[in-house]
């Protein structure tokens, strides 16, 4: 399985940036779908993620900024952050969780996303 993310890229305080990540295998065949992000020197947190079964997930801290959709043709989920701050400046990684896994277990490479204030 691959996830290719991308979108990444450099933009000011309350811009907007959208990634993309496009698995290589059906989306609906993962548990859930998800972002994470890692700023330096911090630990990697789940952004925003959604399961199969329908449920959304939202870090709370991003919550009204942040939106996760998927398009199921494309088998590609996209992560909308709106009104971006400093502190969203990190990698960011799309990850999937095989049915029965307790841990995400596939990983993109990760794009980085630089907000400046």
């Amino acid at each position: 399985v691959q996830l290719q993310a991308s979108g990444g890229g450099l933009v000011q305080t309350g811009g907007s940036l959208r990634l993309s990540c496009r698995s290589s295998r059906n989306i609906f065949s993962f548990e859930a779908v998800g972002w994470y992000r890692q700023a330096p020197g911090k630990q990697r947190e789940l952004v925003a993620a959604f399961t199969t079964g329908g449920t959304t997930y939202y870090a709370d801290s991003l919550k009204g900024r942040f939106t996760i959709s998927r398009d199921i043709m494309k088998n590609t989920v996209y992560l909308q952050m709106d009104s971006l701050k400093p502190e969203d400046t990190a990698v960011y990684y799309c990850a999937a969780k095989q049915i029965g896994q307790m841990r995400y277990d596939y990983w993109g490479q990760g794009t980085q996303v630089t907000v400046s204030s």
